[in-house]
This record gives structure tokens, C-alpha cells and sequence, in this order.
């Protein structure tokens, strides 16, 4: 193996793959990225085997194409500290150590570097992007899904339902619908495709969803996201960017009757007069339930929220509605997911949704103040606190 590249290329492709490295793994060969040289083409990638990212780039190759395989953490802290140079040229050298091992030089301006390689043999086969798409998708729309649905699910180690630790994707011929879910608040959002060529359902972990939105879609120069399956794998293709995940092997919860189909009350807030409410109410309140307590009167143009607990003491505000609600109500929420769908929306006025004190909140944009639609099809729901205990 023998090539030369451009500096640019080589770190944004060893940073991209680097997201994908089983650091935790009880594997070490895991921490490894393979570079591999196919014509005049470098592709860099890197796998913790519940998903993988692989990056391409054009380089001057000059010998036969070849694999090796090299620490992703020493890598990785050498292409960040290159020396000022447009190239970098790269080329193995057997029968370099003790043990007649492999190395690779990497030379960059006056700076050279000797690196190690691990076993090309013990580094597990990188799946390949299947030739059948099931869809493109808008980038930013995407990334706006994603980021509107993720934060809903619980982290692996909060729960042994493995469920609730995903995004539900569901692809149809009107669009694809985002669900994510940790049994007391859920976030949905649907959006529109191109081109579908199958319907299908896929449990995707939220994290690595997360991280796909603000570390690689964020870093790639591209208008759209291709998306295929093979298997139990979704695989998620920008430009000179693949990244695989694999589908959890779980049954996803119902939610069909949980959203409310009928509701009595509809409360329309400035979404920031709301939101910086919510937090204030926060300071105070308990730090277990997180209860805040929502008052509505009949025919009033605003409503009492307070929260309180034995040992910070007790915070009261009104919120100022944009019409009188119909009927009365007292509901407890947890602040908390009350704020974290209020911080990812853009609209400046939202409506919630109210029908019985035991009954699931439903939050939403008012339509005619999304004017950019970036909130359009999001909907987000949030149970009750209990009141007894909440004082």
C-alpha cells in the first residue's frame, strides 16, 4: 500500500470514522480503523459491530490496493496534530519491528510517524451498502426528525426494555413516521420521502441515531440522505458517507391509543414565554416527580403554574394564554419533558392539549406560527404526575 492524499480529506475521514469505534468493546481489535485502497479511491472505516461508518476520498495511488489496520485513538490524535502541509503521503513497510510485523509511514511536511498495525485478519468484515434504496430523504428534514425524537428515548443502562431505547422508523407510501418513546412521554414526528421503493418498519438505537445527526450529518456537504436495508441493518448514505446500524430485535410498544383522538381543552402559549416559565418553575420543584402543577379557569386569559417542594421552598407564575380555554382543569406534569419538547421546537406559539388531570397531555405548533414548517408533523406526548406526594 502506497498513496498520497489530501490532508483535508484524510482527517475529516479518520474524525468521521472514529465515531464508530468500540472504545468499550471487549474486543481491541475494535478500536482499529482499516484503510483500505480500491483504484484511486481510500476508504476509512471503523466498527463497534452495532454499527459502522465508512468514508471515501479520491488519493494518488501508487501501488497494488491493500488493507491495514491501525489504532483509531493514536490515528486519530495524529491526524489532528499534522504539521501545516496540502499532503499526506502514507505507505506500509514489512518486516519493520521485532516480530516482523507490519507498520505504516505517515509523512506530512518535516514529520514522519512509524505507526503499528493490528491484525487485518481478526478485523471483523465491514457490511456493504446493498444496491437497492428504500428512500431519499431531505437532509435538514432529517436531521430536524432526528433531532425532534431521539431525546425522548431512554439511554441503554436505564432500562431492561430494550425497546425503549429506540427510534421507531416507519416507512410508507405517504412518508416516514419517527417515534420514540420511554413509556411516559412520546415524541413523533413524520415527514415526507422521495421516491420509496418498500414499506417496512425498523427499531434503530436512539443514540446512534443522535450521533448521526450531530456528528456526521452536520459535518457532510450534501442535500439528501439516501437510505437502504439488507437484513437486520439500515444503512444511512451521504455523498462520500456510509453509516450502517443495525435494527434492535424488538417489538415496539403500541402507541396507538395512547394519543388522545378527542380534547376539551386547548391552551395557546408564546412557546418561549412558556418554556422560560417551565424553567423557573424547575428551581422548586421536587426532585423526584419534578411536579409542575398547570391551573386553568374558565374564561381566563392566563394560567397558574407552581411548583413546590419541602426543602427549596415554593415558586408560583402566571402564563399568559392567547385565548380563554373553555373549562377548567389542574394537571401535574414532570417540567422537565414539558421543557425538552419546548427547547426543539421553532414556533412561536404552541397548543397543549388537555382533556381529564389523568389524561396525556398533547403538545403541538399552532399552524400559523411555524412559517418556516420546520415543526411540521411533530407531536409530542406527556403523562400525568400523579398529585398525591407532589406537595
Amino acid at each position: 500500500m502506497e498513496f498520497i492524499c489530501a490532508k483535508e480529506y484524510l482527517i475529516r475521514g479518520v474524525k468521521m470514522a472514529s465515531y464508530a469505534l468500540g472504545t468499550r468493546s471487549a474486543m481491541p481489535i475494535l478500536t482499529g480503523v482499516k484503510l483500505e485502497t480500491k483504484g484511486d479511491r481510500l476508504y476509512i472505516c471503523a466498527t463497534d459491530l452495532e454499527k459502522s461508518i465508512q468514508c471515501a476520498m479520491p488519493i494518488e495511488n501508487r501501488a497494488e490496493d491493500g488493507a491495514i489496520v491501525l489504532d483509531g485513538t493514536v490515528l486519530a490524535q495524529i491526524t489532528t496534530h499534522l504539521p501545516p502541509d496540502d499532503k499526506v503521503s502514507v505507505q506500509t513497510i514489512t518486516g519493520a519491528d521485532e516480530s516482523g510485523g507490519m507498520k505504516i509511514r505517515l509523512q506530512s511536511g518535516e514529520a514522519t510517524f512509524d505507526l503499528l498495525a493490528l491484525s487485518l485478519d481478526d478485523y471483523p468484515e465491514i457490511p456493504q451498502l446493498p444496491e437497492t434504496k428504500i428512500c431519499s430523504i431531505d437532509k435538514a428534514l432529517f436531521q430536524r426528525s432526528l433531532y425532534q425524537t431521539t431525546f425522548a428515548a431512554l439511554k441503554v443502562g436505564e432500562t431492561t426494555r430494550i425497546s425503549l431505547t429506540g427510534v421507531n422508523m416507519l416507512f410508507q407510501s405517504n412518508g416516514v413516521r419517527l417515534l420514540a418513546t420511554n413509556g411516559y412521554r412520546l415524541a413523533l414526528k413524520r415527514i415526507e420521502v422521495q421516491g420509496l421503493v418498500s414499506e417496512g418498519e425498523y427499531l434503530i438505537d436512539a443514540a446512534a441515531l443522535a450521533a448521526l445527526d450531530s456528528q456526521v450529518l452536520s459535518a457532510v456537504d450534501d442535500d439528501a440522505v439516501e437510505i437502504y436495508q439488507n437484513g437486520a441493518q439500515l444503512f444511512f448514505k451521504m455523498r462520500d458517507v456510509t453509516v450502517m446500524t443495525k435494527v434492535i430485535e424488538e417489538e415496539f410498544p403500541s402507541f396507538d391509543r395512547t394519543i388522545p383522538q378527542e380534547h376539551r381543552i386547548g391552551l395557546i402559549f408564546e412557546r418561549i414565554a412558556l418554556l422560560d416559565t417551565l424553567q423557573r418553575m424547575a428551581i422548586t420543584a421536587a426532585k423526584e416527580s419534578g411536579a409542575i402543577a398547570l391551573r386553568v379557569n374558565r374564561e381566563e386569559t392566563a394560567i397558574q403554574v407552581s411548583s413546590s417542594s419541602p426543602d427549596k421552598g415554593k415558586t408560583e407564575e402566571r402564563v399568559r394564554l392567547k385565548r380563554e380555554p373553555a373549562e377548567e382543569i389542574e394537571i401535574l406534569f414532570r417540567g422537565e419533558f414539558l421543557v425538552d419538547a419546548l427547547k426543539r421546537m421553532s414556533s412561536e406559539e404552541v397548543v397543549l392539549w388537555l382533556t381529564e388531570p389523568d389524561k396525556a397531555g398533547l403538545l403541538e405548533p399552532q399552524a400559523e406560527s411555524d412559517a418556516l414548517g420546520s415543526d411540521n408533523g411533530f407531536v409530542y406526548l406527556c403523562m400525568p404526575i400523579e398529585p398525591i406526594g407532589t406537595e
